[in-house]
């Protein structure tokens, strides 16, 4: 299983057995950039295969190579220590007997050597726990520890961050936070990322690529765009199919800012800084028009074409629609909506989208 267009990599056949789980990866290959995020239900090996990458299953075998470094060769292993990774776990797992600046000074120490040793308070000030640094781990929030986690792992100077199911143990506004945070750091440091997550969410919020897996086997390695373009993807929820655009950023008065799609302008809420962003948005929010309505209180109207049909649920359709820049939505109309329009493959239609609706 490999993502097209790659050059330097992660690539490999994995082979571990914890009791009686098997990890069976079989061949796969994806760019080292960007986060690349496993996803499967609780129990598919995408944590072990996260421990394998970071050289902590002692009986892994079979090949693993990351770059030019081969760290799994057969059953010959780089050892753990060698290997230029960052890992962030679920629980944190910080030296409560240390303070946060405690933590840090370890984490430097550890910088593989040749490199030049990053400042643990230009690190604390990026990850914004600066004003933490005297305090002892037992005092810290679930939300603060895991971005003592984050900056502990940068001060290693990875050239790969394994992020395993950071966000799990965090209430809603910390992990909103945090999602921010990882996205920043993988755009500003340019730092390649793993990221173990059964949460549909986070991952449409922040990988550029998924791999699917399913009791220890990898399925299929896809971009993101194309895995939320296929109307069965495992990573639509109880909410139903959802789509993500990218574009630049304006911000704009009352709390609004608008994305630019080739020509067009999408409205969506937030304060965003002018520069690139990702929003997300549900078929169920995306109604279709013959042209462009008057006197209505959705903002958007996105010219598009209709690229295919898909079965939802019953009385209802999805509608794929690809616009002019090549990225894709989905809309959820009724099967009445789509015969009273007579809708059919290869024809242009707007999109209609509440600004209230679309998601960061």
């Amino acid at each position: 299983m490999s993502e097209r267009g790659s050059t330097a990599a992660v690539s490999g056949n994995v082979q571990a057995r914890l009791g009686a789980f098997s990890l069976q990866t079989g061949d796969f290959s994806w760019p080292l950039d960007g986060i690349t995020a496993l996803f499967g239900r609780s129990g598919c090996g995408k944590s072990t295969l996260l421990r394998a990458i970071a050289g902590l299953i002692p009986r892994a075998s079979g090949t693993l190579r990351v770059g030019e470094a081969l760290w799994l060769d057969g059953r010959r292993q780089t050892p753990a220590p060698e290997r230029d990774v960052g890992y962030v776990f679920q629980d944190a797992a910080l030296f409560p007997h240390l303070s946060v600046r405690g933590n840090l000074l370890f984490a430097a120490s550890r910088a593989p050597k040749g490199e030049a040793p990053a400042a643990i308070d230009q690190v604390a000030a990026e990850v914004g726990i600066a004003y933490l640094l005297d305090r002892r781990i037992a005092a810290l929030s679930g939300g603060e520890k895991q971005r003592v986690a984050i900056a502990r792992a940068l001060l290693s100077r990875p050239r790969l961050l394994l992020l395993d199911e950071p966000l799990a143990a965090l209430d809603w506004k910390a992990k909103d936070e945090l999602l921010e945070l990882i996205g920043q750091i993988a755009r500003t440091q340019r730092l390649p990322m793993v990221l173990v997550s059964h949460a549909p969410e986070e991952i449409e919020r922040l990988a550029q690529r998924v791999v699917f897996m399913q009791d220890g086997r990898i399925l299929r390695i896809e971009p993101l765009t194309e895995a939320l373009m296929r109307a069965d993807s495992p990573l639509f929820d109880r909410l139903g199919p959802v789509a993500v655009l990218e574009g630049e950023a304006t911000p704009l008065a009352e709390g609004l800012a608008q994305l630019r799609i080739d020509g067009s302008l999408l409205t969506f809420p937030a304060a965003a800084e002018p520069g690139r962003v990702r929003l997300r948005i549900y078929a169920r929010d995306v109604a279709l028009a013959r042209s462009v309505p008057t006197d209505i209180s959705m903002l958007n109207h996105l010219p598009a074409r209709i690229c295919g049909f898909a079965a939802s649920r019953p009385g209802h359709s999805l509608v794929r629609l690809c616009l002019a820049d090549g990225q894709g939505l989905w809309s959820e109309i009724t099967m009445r909506a789509r015969d009273a329009l007579r809708l059919a493959e290869d024809e242009a239609v707007v999109a209609l989208i509440k600004a209230a609706s679309v998601e960061r």
